[in-house]
């Protein structure tokens, strides 16, 4: 795995933490809540991506 696909999986766990954390102050709770969840999303697209590719990998290290 890459440091830097590391390096973005904690970009947006920072930008999602600091946007829940003001949002979440001015009241907006509801806005809060579905912006951690894009987040999460976009990272659980990623992470399926890197196992897709994991996937291939043992696929052709092993000729099936």
């Amino acid at each position: 795995m890459d440091v830097d696909f590391v390096f973005k999986v904690a970009a947006i766990g920072i930008i999602v933490a600091v946007l829940y954390q003001l949002l979440d102050r001015s009241g907006r709770q509801e806005q809060a809540m579905l912006t951690t969840l894009a987040g999460l999303i976009v990272v659980m697209l990623m992470i399926v991506g890197k196992i897709g590719d994991l996937f291939n990998t043992i696929k052709s290290t092993f000729n099936l």
